[in-house]
Order: structure tokens, then C-alpha cells, then sequence
């Protein structure tokens, strides 16, 4: 792998480092241009990007990047360009205690706390915190660890027109984050789901669903 003619991971399961993507690259890489290489080569000129959490980073670093490539954006308890607040840095310090100290279950089952709300049945904790595990599992064998470089976020940039989705049980950083961008962005409108956390797709999924198709079947505006 190297350069323009980098391999870019095709597991559907995540991004490098996360599902059976292995953390690896021989030069420097960006997430927002991996997505944008792997839709070049599908030959896939417009696209509806559906981002939650990081992946929701990733969309707008894409919609800054590739403002015509982006059609739509449904960005789901998404990170940003705002800074870290105390909730998230403490979150942030107890996870990286657990998984210095070796307890990767640990660490796994903080972030099944954290980010499910209480619709979430123990089955989807325990398949989360699963996800998570391997994802540690996944990231700690990388050698080298790859230098991943993050894209860059002009919300007024962002031509798409969006659907922004908060949680009322989420952290407070992605509550604001969620006002933030439905506020700030050119063509955006926010939907707030008072039952969720930072994961409605697992923890009403049906819903979640419906939410995103019926934005997407909505006919674009003169």
C-alpha cells in the first residue's frame, strides 16, 4: 500500500481499526479520504452519507472535502469541530485508565455504559461492548501505529442538506454538538429523539430506520 494507490479497506464492518479492518497503512492517511477513494473506484459520483459518532466526523470532514459528492447527510450524535468538554474528557481518562491498566473488558463495558441509553436490552450491550473489545484487541496490534491524519470541518462548506439527531440520554458535548451543527449549517434541521443516547440505530433501530429513509425520500428543494 502506498500513495494514490493506497488499499483501501472494503469490510463494511468499520474503518481501518475497527471491526476486520486492520489499523495499517505505509503513509499517512485520512478516513474521510479512504471513503472518498473507495467511492471513486465504485465510480459513485453522488452519494447520501449516513455518519454516527465518529462516522459522523467523517462525513462532514467528507461534505468539506467533496462538497459535490455529498448529496445528503444524516449525521447521528456526531462529533465536530468543537472542542472536548469535561463529560468527554472524563470519559476520555477512565477509558484510556482501563486499557493502560490491561482491563480491556473493562473498558469495553465503560463504553456500553456510556453511550446506550436505557432502550438498549442487554443483548445490544453486550454485542456493543463486544465491538468494542475487538476493536481494542485490533488497534493495540498495530506496529507501527499508522499516522492517521484528520480531515479538515467547514460546516459552511457543507452544501448537502442534513439531518442532524441528538439523544436527550447522551452525553452533554454531543447534545450541544447536535444544536450546534443543526444551527450552524447552510441547509440543515435538527430532530432530537428524548429516549435515545449516542446510539439510536442499536438501541431503536426499526425507528432509527424510518427517521433516516423518510429524510432520505424527502424530494430535494428548488
Amino acid at each position: 500500500m502506498g500513495g494514490a494507490d493506497r488499499v483501501v479497506p472494503r469490510d463494511p464492518a468499520g474503518l481501518p481499526g475497527y471491526g476486520r479492518s486492520p489499523w495499517a497503512a505505509d503513509d499517512p492517511y485520512s478516513d474521510d479520504g479512504d471513503v472518498a477513494r473507495l467511492l471513486d473506484d465504485l465510480g459513485l459520483e453522488r452519494v447520501a452519507v449516513v455518519g454516527s459518532s465518529h462516522g459522523g466526523q467523517v462525513a462532514l470532514e467528507l461534505a468539506t472535502a467533496r462538497p459535490g459528492l455529498v448529496s445528503r447527510l444524516v449525521l447521528l450524535n456526531a462529533k465536530c469541530d468543537l472542542p472536548a468538554t469535561p463529560d468527554v474528557e472524563e470519559f476520555g481518562a477512565e477509558e484510556m485508565r482501563l486499557v493502560e491498566a490491561g482491563d480491556l473488558v473493562g473498558a469495553a463495558e465503560l463504553n456500553a455504559r456510556t453511550w446506550l441509553g436505557p432502550d438498549a436490552d442487554d443483548a445490544t450491550r453486550a454485542r456493543l461492548a463486544a465491538m468494542q473489545h475487538e476493536a481494542y484487541k485490533v488497534q493495540l496490534a498495530a506496529d507501527p501505529e499508522p499516522d492517521r491524519i484528520r480531515g479538515r470541518i467547514d460546516l459552511a462548506a457543507v452544501r448537502a442538506p442534513a439531518l442532524v439527531v441528538g439523544g436527550g440520554h447522551d452525553l452533554p458535548y454531543f447534545q450541544h454538538s447536535a444544536r450546534h451543527l443543526a444551527a450552524t449549517l447552510p441547509h440543515a434541521r435538527l430532530v432530537e429523539l428524548e429516549w435515545a443516547g449516542h446510539l439510536p440505530n442499536l438501541e431503536r433501530p426499526a425507528e432509527t430506520t424510518r427517521i433516516i429513509q423518510d429524510f432520505l425520500r424527502e424530494p430535494d428543494q428548488p
